[in-house]
Protein backbone atom coordinates (compact mmCIF):
# COMPACT_ATOMS: atom_id res chain seq x y z
CA UNK A 1 0.00 0.00 0.00
CA UNK A 2 1.67 3.44 -0.92
CA UNK A 3 2.10 6.11 1.11
CA UNK A 4 -0.37 8.23 -0.63
CA UNK A 5 -3.23 5.83 -0.02
CA UNK A 6 -2.17 5.23 3.36
CA UNK A 7 -2.92 9.04 4.11
CA UNK A 8 -6.14 9.11 1.78
CA UNK A 9 -7.73 6.77 4.21
CA UNK A 10 -6.53 8.13 7.17
CA UNK A 11 -8.02 11.90 6.30
CA UNK A 12 -11.04 9.56 5.43
CA UNK A 13 -11.15 8.29 9.14
CA UNK A 14 -10.48 11.35 10.48
CA UNK A 15 -12.77 13.57 8.85
CA UNK A 16 -15.27 11.00 8.98
CA UNK A 17 -14.95 10.64 12.66
CA UNK A 18 -15.22 15.05 12.68
CA UNK A 19 -18.37 14.50 10.94
CA UNK A 20 -20.06 12.11 13.52
CA UNK A 21 -18.73 13.96 16.41
CA UNK A 22 -20.06 17.01 15.15
CA UNK A 23 -23.39 15.65 13.59
CA UNK A 24 -24.00 14.05 16.90
CA UNK A 25 -23.68 17.54 18.81
CA UNK A 26 -25.97 19.18 16.36
CA UNK A 27 -28.57 16.06 16.75
CA UNK A 28 -28.22 16.86 20.57
CA UNK A 29 -28.44 20.65 19.91
CA UNK A 30 -30.36 20.64 16.85
CA UNK A 31 -28.22 24.08 15.86
CA UNK A 32 -24.63 23.59 15.03
CA UNK A 33 -24.28 22.98 11.20
CA UNK A 34 -21.61 20.75 9.87
CA UNK A 35 -20.02 21.85 6.70
CA UNK A 36 -17.34 20.07 4.45
CA UNK A 37 -15.17 21.77 1.83
CA UNK A 38 -12.82 21.10 -0.28
CA UNK A 39 -11.39 24.30 -0.51
CA UNK A 40 -8.14 23.42 1.00
CA UNK A 41 -5.68 25.68 -1.24
CA UNK A 42 -4.67 28.84 0.57
CA UNK A 43 -6.51 31.90 -0.67
CA UNK A 44 -9.85 29.64 -0.71
CA UNK A 45 -9.63 28.06 2.42
CA UNK A 46 -8.88 31.69 3.81
CA UNK A 47 -11.84 33.04 2.41
CA UNK A 48 -13.79 29.75 3.48
CA UNK A 49 -12.76 30.82 7.22
CA UNK A 50 -13.92 34.33 6.63
CA UNK A 51 -17.31 33.16 5.80
CA UNK A 52 -17.58 30.72 8.78
CA UNK A 53 -16.42 33.38 11.36
CA UNK A 54 -18.88 35.80 9.70
CA UNK A 55 -21.83 33.19 9.82
CA UNK A 56 -20.56 32.27 13.67
CA UNK A 57 -20.45 35.76 14.72
CA UNK A 58 -23.71 36.64 13.70
CA UNK A 59 -25.22 33.52 14.71
CA UNK A 60 -23.82 32.64 18.05
CA UNK A 61 -26.73 30.16 18.25
CA UNK A 62 -26.29 28.25 15.47
CA UNK A 63 -22.31 27.73 14.49
CA UNK A 64 -21.28 25.92 11.64
CA UNK A 65 -18.24 23.20 12.12
CA UNK A 66 -16.09 23.64 9.35
CA UNK A 67 -14.34 21.33 7.90
CA UNK A 68 -11.45 21.34 4.88
CA UNK A 69 -10.39 18.81 3.60
CA UNK A 70 -7.48 18.47 0.73
CA UNK A 71 -8.71 19.22 -2.82
CA UNK A 72 -8.25 15.94 -4.54
CA UNK A 73 -8.61 13.70 -1.06
CA UNK A 74 -12.62 15.40 -1.11
CA UNK A 75 -13.37 14.18 -4.52
CA UNK A 76 -12.48 10.57 -3.48
CA UNK A 77 -14.22 11.01 0.00
CA UNK A 78 -17.66 12.08 -0.37
CA UNK A 79 -18.88 9.26 -1.47
CA UNK A 80 -18.02 8.27 2.15
CA UNK A 81 -19.39 11.47 3.40
CA UNK A 82 -22.93 11.12 1.58
CA UNK A 83 -23.79 7.37 2.69
CA UNK A 84 -22.72 8.25 6.54
CA UNK A 85 -25.52 8.64 8.79
CA UNK A 86 -25.62 11.80 9.69
CA UNK A 87 -23.56 13.47 6.85
CA UNK A 88 -22.28 16.49 6.92
CA UNK A 89 -25.16 19.12 6.64
CA UNK A 90 -23.80 20.99 3.52
CA UNK A 91 -20.76 20.04 1.26
CA UNK A 92 -18.94 22.04 -1.99
CA UNK A 93 -18.95 20.65 -4.86
CA UNK A 94 -19.39 20.99 -8.75
CA UNK A 95 -22.35 21.47 -10.74
CA UNK A 96 -23.69 19.54 -13.64
CA UNK A 97 -22.83 16.37 -14.09
CA UNK A 98 -21.24 16.07 -11.06
CA UNK A 99 -23.83 17.17 -8.75
CA UNK A 100 -26.67 14.92 -11.05
CA UNK A 101 -24.67 11.96 -9.87
CA UNK A 102 -25.55 11.85 -6.52
CA UNK A 103 -29.04 13.83 -7.11
CA UNK A 104 -29.83 10.48 -8.65
CA UNK A 105 -28.80 8.15 -5.98
CA UNK A 106 -31.23 10.13 -3.62
CA UNK A 107 -28.34 11.99 -1.76
CA UNK A 108 -28.50 15.47 -2.46
CA UNK A 109 -31.29 17.35 -0.43
CA UNK A 110 -34.18 18.92 -2.26
CA UNK A 111 -34.00 22.84 -1.62
CA UNK A 112 -36.77 23.94 -4.22
CA UNK A 113 -38.90 25.77 -1.28
CA UNK A 114 -35.47 27.57 -0.58
CA UNK A 115 -34.90 29.10 -4.01
CA UNK A 116 -38.72 29.95 -3.66
CA UNK A 117 -38.24 31.73 -0.27
CA UNK A 118 -35.04 33.50 -1.74
CA UNK A 119 -36.39 34.73 -4.65
CA UNK A 120 -33.23 33.02 -6.16
CA UNK A 121 -35.36 32.59 -9.67
CA UNK A 122 -34.92 36.65 -9.78
CA UNK A 123 -31.34 36.85 -9.74
CA UNK A 124 -29.79 33.77 -11.00
CA UNK A 125 -29.86 33.45 -14.70
CA UNK A 126 -32.03 30.35 -15.95
CA UNK A 127 -28.50 28.74 -16.75
CA UNK A 128 -27.25 28.84 -13.54
CA UNK A 129 -30.22 27.39 -12.07
CA UNK A 130 -31.08 24.41 -14.65
CA UNK A 131 -27.11 23.69 -13.32
CA UNK A 132 -29.02 22.28 -10.40
CA UNK A 133 -32.05 21.37 -11.58
CA UNK A 134 -33.14 17.19 -11.94
CA UNK A 135 -36.95 17.65 -13.45
CA UNK A 136 -38.58 20.42 -11.86
CA UNK A 137 -36.71 20.59 -8.71
CA UNK A 138 -33.55 22.44 -7.10
CA UNK A 139 -30.58 20.59 -5.68
CA UNK A 140 -27.76 22.31 -5.63
CA UNK A 141 -26.72 26.39 -5.69
CA UNK A 142 -23.92 27.59 -7.56
CA UNK A 143 -22.00 30.18 -6.30
CA UNK A 144 -19.32 31.16 -9.01
CA UNK A 145 -17.97 30.34 -12.46
CA UNK A 146 -14.75 30.97 -14.32
CA UNK A 147 -13.09 30.81 -17.35
CA UNK A 148 -10.25 28.69 -18.65
CA UNK A 149 -7.34 30.65 -20.84
CA UNK A 150 -3.83 30.39 -21.84
CA UNK A 151 -2.20 32.21 -19.50
CA UNK A 152 1.42 33.39 -20.53
CA UNK A 153 4.11 36.14 -19.12
CA UNK A 154 4.24 39.37 -21.39
CA UNK A 155 7.86 39.89 -21.26
CA UNK A 156 9.38 36.44 -21.59
CA UNK A 157 7.08 36.40 -24.65
CA UNK A 158 8.37 40.02 -25.86
CA UNK A 159 11.88 39.05 -24.82
CA UNK A 160 12.15 36.30 -27.24
CA UNK A 161 10.17 38.17 -30.31
CA UNK A 162 7.15 36.26 -29.39
CA UNK A 163 3.35 37.11 -29.24
CA UNK A 164 0.37 36.00 -27.26
CA UNK A 165 -0.45 32.96 -29.69
CA UNK A 166 -4.08 33.26 -31.03
CA UNK A 167 -3.75 30.19 -33.51
CA UNK A 168 -2.05 26.32 -33.17
CA UNK A 169 0.43 27.52 -35.78
CA UNK A 170 1.56 30.39 -33.49
CA UNK A 171 1.64 28.29 -30.63
CA UNK A 172 3.78 25.50 -31.94
CA UNK A 173 6.38 28.57 -33.47
CA UNK A 174 6.36 29.84 -29.73
CA UNK A 175 6.82 26.19 -28.59
CA UNK A 176 10.22 25.79 -31.29
CA UNK A 177 11.12 29.39 -30.28
CA UNK A 178 11.20 28.55 -27.04
CA UNK A 179 12.50 25.42 -26.79
CA UNK A 180 15.39 26.83 -28.70
CA UNK A 181 16.50 28.91 -26.21
CA UNK A 182 15.74 26.75 -23.02
CA UNK A 183 12.53 27.98 -21.90
CA UNK A 184 9.90 25.50 -21.06
CA UNK A 185 7.34 26.37 -22.79
CA UNK A 186 4.34 25.54 -21.26
CA UNK A 187 3.95 24.65 -17.46
CA UNK A 188 1.59 22.00 -16.58
CA UNK A 189 1.43 19.69 -13.46
CA UNK A 190 -0.51 16.25 -14.26
CA UNK A 191 0.02 14.25 -10.89
CA UNK A 192 -3.70 14.69 -10.97
CA UNK A 193 -4.61 14.32 -14.23
CA UNK A 194 -7.40 16.76 -14.74
CA UNK A 195 -4.55 19.90 -15.95
CA UNK A 196 -4.59 17.40 -18.87
CA UNK A 197 -8.54 16.66 -19.63
CA UNK A 198 -8.59 20.52 -19.99
CA UNK A 199 -6.54 20.21 -23.28
CA UNK A 200 -8.39 17.46 -24.26
CA UNK A 201 -11.52 19.24 -23.86
CA UNK A 202 -10.52 22.24 -26.06
CA UNK A 203 -8.49 20.38 -28.93
CA UNK A 204 -11.35 18.49 -29.32
CA UNK A 205 -13.53 21.83 -29.45
CA UNK A 206 -11.55 23.74 -31.56
CA UNK A 207 -10.69 20.94 -34.39
CA UNK A 208 -14.28 19.44 -34.42
CA UNK A 209 -17.01 21.72 -32.66
CA UNK A 210 -18.00 21.92 -29.62
CA UNK A 211 -21.12 20.18 -30.24
CA UNK A 212 -19.75 16.79 -31.25
CA UNK A 213 -17.44 17.47 -28.05
CA UNK A 214 -20.60 17.62 -26.06
CA UNK A 215 -21.82 14.66 -27.72
CA UNK A 216 -18.77 12.66 -26.78
CA UNK A 217 -19.52 13.38 -23.36
CA UNK A 218 -23.23 12.14 -23.59
CA UNK A 219 -21.71 8.70 -24.70
CA UNK A 220 -23.38 9.84 -27.89
CA UNK A 221 -20.33 9.65 -30.44
CA UNK A 222 -17.60 6.84 -30.41
CA UNK A 223 -14.12 7.29 -28.76
CA UNK A 224 -12.83 5.21 -32.12
CA UNK A 225 -14.29 7.78 -34.29
CA UNK A 226 -11.65 9.15 -36.52
CA UNK A 227 -12.19 12.79 -35.64
CA UNK A 228 -11.17 11.77 -31.50
CA UNK A 229 -8.15 10.25 -33.41
CA UNK A 230 -7.24 13.14 -34.95
CA UNK A 231 -7.34 15.03 -31.71
CA UNK A 232 -5.10 12.86 -30.08
CA UNK A 233 -2.96 13.15 -33.50
CA UNK A 234 -3.29 16.81 -32.64
CA UNK A 235 -2.42 17.07 -29.47
CA UNK A 236 0.44 14.75 -30.27
CA UNK A 237 2.34 17.78 -31.79
CA UNK A 238 2.29 19.22 -28.40
CA UNK A 239 5.07 16.63 -27.33
CA UNK A 240 6.43 16.50 -31.16
CA UNK A 241 7.48 20.28 -30.35
CA UNK A 242 8.49 20.27 -26.94
CA UNK A 243 5.93 22.62 -25.59
CA UNK A 244 5.31 21.01 -22.06
CA UNK A 245 7.63 20.79 -19.22
CA UNK A 246 9.34 17.47 -18.29
CA UNK A 247 8.33 15.26 -15.80
CA UNK A 248 4.60 16.71 -15.23
CA UNK A 249 3.75 13.96 -13.32
CA UNK A 250 5.86 14.80 -10.83
CA UNK A 251 3.82 18.35 -10.24
CA UNK A 252 0.73 19.22 -8.72
CA UNK A 253 -0.99 22.35 -10.71
CA UNK A 254 0.02 24.57 -7.87
CA UNK A 255 3.56 23.02 -8.16
CA UNK A 256 3.42 23.94 -11.71
CA UNK A 257 2.96 27.77 -11.34
CA UNK A 258 6.69 27.95 -10.03
CA UNK A 259 8.31 27.59 -12.98
CA UNK A 260 6.42 29.93 -14.52
CA UNK A 261 6.90 32.52 -11.12
CA UNK A 262 10.75 32.36 -11.63
CA UNK A 263 10.41 32.85 -15.56
CA UNK A 264 11.39 29.53 -16.43
CA UNK A 265 8.11 28.73 -18.08
CA UNK A 266 6.81 31.20 -20.62
CA UNK A 267 2.96 29.95 -20.53
CA UNK A 268 0.63 27.56 -18.49
CA UNK A 269 -3.44 26.91 -19.76
CA UNK A 270 -5.03 27.02 -16.91
CA UNK A 271 -8.45 28.48 -14.95
CA UNK A 272 -9.20 31.40 -13.62
CA UNK A 273 -8.52 30.31 -10.51
CA UNK A 274 -4.31 30.36 -11.69
CA UNK A 275 -4.24 33.23 -9.28
CA UNK A 276 -5.11 32.37 -6.21
CA UNK A 277 -1.54 30.70 -6.22
CA UNK A 278 -0.03 33.59 -8.52
CA UNK A 279 -0.62 36.35 -6.57
CA UNK A 280 0.79 34.79 -3.17
CA UNK A 281 3.24 33.76 -4.92
CA UNK A 282 4.34 37.56 -5.96
CA UNK A 283 2.70 39.59 -3.62
CA UNK A 284 6.02 41.57 -2.34
CA UNK A 285 7.02 41.94 -6.76
CA UNK A 286 4.63 44.43 -7.81
CA UNK A 287 6.39 44.53 -11.17
CA UNK A 288 6.49 40.00 -11.51
CA UNK A 289 2.44 40.17 -10.30
CA UNK A 290 1.12 42.69 -13.10
CA UNK A 291 3.64 40.25 -15.73
CA UNK A 292 0.77 37.60 -16.34
CA UNK A 293 -1.87 38.18 -18.67
CA UNK A 294 -4.06 35.82 -20.87
CA UNK A 295 -5.74 34.73 -24.48
CA UNK A 296 -8.31 32.22 -25.52
CA UNK A 297 -7.07 28.93 -26.40
CA UNK A 298 -5.61 28.91 -29.98
CA UNK A 299 -7.89 28.81 -32.93
CA UNK A 300 -7.11 25.41 -34.68
CA UNK A 301 -10.13 25.32 -37.18
CA UNK A 302 -11.74 28.44 -37.89
CA UNK A 303 -15.19 27.38 -39.36
CA UNK A 304 -15.69 26.11 -35.82
CA UNK A 305 -17.90 27.31 -33.37
CA UNK A 306 -16.11 28.90 -30.06
CA UNK A 307 -16.50 26.15 -27.18
CA UNK A 308 -15.26 27.26 -23.71
CA UNK A 309 -15.20 25.24 -20.46
CA UNK A 310 -16.63 27.44 -17.93
CA UNK A 311 -16.96 25.11 -14.61
CA UNK A 312 -18.97 26.08 -11.89
CA UNK A 313 -18.77 25.38 -8.26
CA UNK A 314 -21.35 25.68 -5.64
CA UNK A 315 -22.93 23.83 -2.72
CA UNK A 316 -25.68 21.48 -1.67
CA UNK A 317 -27.32 19.80 1.19
CA UNK A 318 -26.75 16.16 2.33
CA UNK A 319 -30.01 13.93 2.37
CA UNK A 320 -29.27 12.58 5.10
CA UNK A 321 -27.99 15.78 7.03
CA UNK A 322 -28.38 15.73 10.85
CA UNK A 323 -29.38 19.38 10.83
CA UNK A 324 -31.16 20.44 7.36
CA UNK A 325 -33.36 23.08 8.80
CA UNK A 326 -29.87 24.99 9.98
CA UNK A 327 -27.75 24.06 6.71
CA UNK A 328 -31.04 25.54 4.66
CA UNK A 329 -30.15 28.93 6.71
CA UNK A 330 -26.79 28.41 6.61
CA UNK A 331 -27.14 27.91 2.60
CA UNK A 332 -29.43 30.96 1.79
CA UNK A 333 -27.05 33.32 3.48
CA UNK A 334 -24.02 31.56 1.62
CA UNK A 335 -26.64 32.87 -1.68
CA UNK A 336 -27.15 36.37 -0.98
CA UNK A 337 -26.26 38.95 -2.88
CA UNK A 338 -23.54 39.81 0.31
CA UNK A 339 -22.06 37.01 -0.13
CA UNK A 340 -21.92 36.74 -3.69
CA UNK A 341 -20.34 40.37 -4.03
CA UNK A 342 -17.39 38.94 -2.07
CA UNK A 343 -16.79 35.93 -3.83
CA UNK A 344 -16.13 38.70 -7.12
CA UNK A 345 -14.28 40.91 -4.78
CA UNK A 346 -12.00 38.27 -2.74
CA UNK A 347 -11.53 35.50 -5.21
CA UNK A 348 -11.86 37.55 -8.36
CA UNK A 349 -14.63 34.53 -9.81
CA UNK A 350 -17.55 35.42 -12.08
CA UNK A 351 -20.60 35.61 -9.44
CA UNK A 352 -23.34 33.73 -10.28
CA UNK A 353 -25.91 35.67 -9.17
CA UNK A 354 -26.80 38.64 -11.76
CA UNK A 355 -27.37 41.51 -9.34
CA UNK A 356 -23.56 41.81 -8.09
CA UNK A 357 -22.13 44.98 -8.72
CA UNK A 358 -19.22 44.63 -11.00
CA UNK A 359 -17.37 48.14 -10.28
CA UNK A 360 -14.82 46.32 -8.42
CA UNK A 361 -14.17 44.45 -10.82
CA UNK A 362 -10.40 43.94 -12.18
CA UNK A 363 -9.12 44.24 -15.82
CA UNK A 364 -8.90 40.24 -15.49
CA UNK A 365 -12.53 39.54 -14.28
CA UNK A 366 -13.41 41.84 -17.32
CA UNK A 367 -11.69 39.95 -19.89
CA UNK A 368 -12.26 36.59 -18.76
CA UNK A 369 -16.27 37.51 -18.53
CA UNK A 370 -15.52 39.07 -22.29
CA UNK A 371 -14.00 35.81 -23.44
CA UNK A 372 -16.60 33.93 -22.22
CA UNK A 373 -19.52 35.83 -23.91
CA UNK A 374 -18.00 36.12 -26.87
CA UNK A 375 -18.02 32.53 -26.96
CA UNK A 376 -20.60 30.46 -28.73
CA UNK A 377 -21.57 27.67 -26.80
CA UNK A 378 -20.16 27.05 -23.11
CA UNK A 379 -18.90 23.60 -21.38
CA UNK A 380 -17.92 22.75 -17.95
CA UNK A 381 -15.33 20.53 -17.90
CA UNK A 382 -14.25 16.37 -18.71
CA UNK A 383 -15.09 15.27 -15.74
CA UNK A 384 -17.95 17.30 -15.16
CA UNK A 385 -19.95 16.92 -18.58
CA UNK A 386 -19.42 13.24 -18.81
CA UNK A 387 -20.23 10.31 -16.52
CA UNK A 388 -18.42 9.11 -13.26
CA UNK A 389 -17.06 6.43 -14.75
CA UNK A 390 -16.55 7.33 -18.15
CA UNK A 391 -14.30 10.82 -17.31
CA UNK A 392 -11.92 8.20 -14.59
CA UNK A 393 -11.46 5.99 -17.88
CA UNK A 394 -10.50 9.36 -19.14
CA UNK A 395 -8.54 10.33 -16.93
CA UNK A 396 -6.75 7.18 -17.33
CA UNK A 397 -6.19 7.04 -21.04
CA UNK A 398 -4.77 10.61 -20.96
CA UNK A 399 -2.03 9.94 -18.11
CA UNK A 400 -1.14 7.06 -19.99
CA UNK A 401 -0.88 9.34 -23.37
CA UNK A 402 1.20 11.98 -21.66
CA UNK A 403 3.69 8.74 -20.50
CA UNK A 404 3.86 7.38 -24.14
CA UNK A 405 2.40 9.79 -26.73
CA UNK A 406 2.89 7.42 -29.83
CA UNK A 407 0.48 6.73 -31.67
CA UNK A 408 0.69 3.11 -31.00
CA UNK A 409 -0.45 4.18 -27.48
CA UNK A 410 -3.28 6.16 -28.92
CA UNK A 411 -4.92 3.62 -30.47
CA UNK A 412 -4.82 1.12 -27.95
CA UNK A 413 -6.07 4.56 -25.27
CA UNK A 414 -9.11 4.75 -28.05
CA UNK A 415 -9.88 1.69 -27.76
CA UNK A 416 -10.08 0.99 -24.37
CA UNK A 417 -11.99 4.39 -24.28
CA UNK A 418 -15.01 3.03 -26.68
CA UNK A 419 -15.33 0.03 -24.81
CA UNK A 420 -16.29 1.65 -21.74
CA UNK A 421 -18.06 4.24 -23.70
CA UNK A 422 -20.12 1.52 -25.51
CA UNK A 423 -20.78 0.04 -22.25
CA UNK A 424 -22.66 2.58 -20.54
CA UNK A 425 -24.09 3.79 -23.48
CA UNK A 426 -26.26 0.57 -23.69
CA UNK A 427 -26.76 0.64 -19.91
CA UNK A 428 -28.30 3.68 -19.69
CA UNK A 429 -30.20 2.53 -23.03
CA UNK A 430 -32.00 0.19 -20.98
Amino acid sequence: MNKRVIVLMLVLVLVALMSRSTASIATAQGKQIVYNSYNGDPTPRAFDEKLVKMWNDKNPDMPVQLNIVAHEDFKQAIRTYLVADPAPDILTWFAGNRARFFINKGLIADISDLWQSEGWDKVYPPAIKGLGTVGDKQYFLTNSYYWWALYFRPSILKANGLEAPKTWDDLMKACDTLSAKGVTPIAIGTKFVWPAAAWFDYINMRLNGPEFHINLMDLKEKYTDPRVKAVFMKWKEMFDHKCYMKDSAAYDWNDAVTPLVKGEAAMYFMGGFITDTWDPATKDKPDLQKDLDFVRFPIIDPKQKIGEDAPADGWFISAKAANPEGAKKFLAWLGSKEVQQMFADDLKRIPARNDVSLEKFTDAQKKGIDLLQKSDVLAQFYDRDTTPEMYEKGFNGFASFFADPSEKNIDAILKDLEDTRARLAAEEAK
